[in-house]
């Protein structure tokens, strides 16, 4: 009630019948309009903490989903990582904030090598052996994720249609080069057609670079 008549207050300038209305409609006031209400005082701080938190899990979150949609991985299909070099405090934003990770990232699980972190219905493991090929990597700040692929995707088939796709982008972006690095076709060719080709090589070039990382990933 208190955030809505701050509002209320804020908006009059610009809506002052609306505002009024609701001001009169919210329940009793003192014998003031809302015209000469006193104007808020911001009492909120930004907690360093609190922000830096927030912002693993949406950079965690962000780089899983990343992760997913290179990698063919379903959305919903559940994950657990592997960290390696993590904080104290990276643990402890993974602590606090497992089930909403949980819901938007997939990810139900964190070990460590040799031990278990965080759990979620999974026994103890030795992840050091479970780090191996056909796992995916994001690095987030000072930590390592990996994140074990076995049964979740068919791995051969996604390593195949990533190198299909990179061998294609590859030749497109030579082809290109080529055209580009030719004097007669940027001298002579249309400003539109020479402006398409130089798209068109930007976005094979980072095409590359994203189906290499992918295949990185993959190991």
């Amino acid at each position: 009630g208190w955030a809505l008549d701050q509002i209320l207050v804020m908006l009059h300038p610009f809506m002052p019948f609306i505002t009024e209305e609701l001001w009169s409609k919210q329940g009793e006031r003192a014998d003031y309009p809302l015209i000469t209400a006193k104007w808020p005082e911001p009492r909120a701080e930004v907690k360093a903490e609190a922000k830096a938190e927030i912002d693993w899990v949406i950079n965690f979150t962000r780089g899983v989903r990343a992760m997913r949609n290179e990698l063919n991985v379903p959305p919903k299909a559940p994950l657990y990582a592997i960290s390696e070099g993590a904080s104290l405090e990276t643990m402890q934003a993974w602590n606090r904030n497992m089930a909403p990770i949980a819901r938007l990232a997939g990810v139900h699980d964190i070990k460590t090598s040799g031990t278990q972190l965080f759990s979620v219905g999974a026994g103890k493991v030795d992840a050091a052996s479970e780090v191996k090929k056909g796992s995916a990597q994001i690095v987030l700040n000072e930590a390592t994720f990996t994140f074990p692929l076995e049964g979740v995707i068919d791995i051969d088939a996604e390593k195949a249609r990533l190198e299909k796709a990179l061998a294609a982008s590859q030749k497109e972006a030579k082809s290109l080069d080529g055209r580009l690095g030719n004097p007669n076709f940027v001298e002579r060719a249309a400003p539109e057609a020479v402006e398409k080709a130089r798209t068109d090589h930007a976005h094979h070039v980072a095409e590359i670079e994203r189906l290499e990382a992918a295949l990185a990933r993959l190991g």
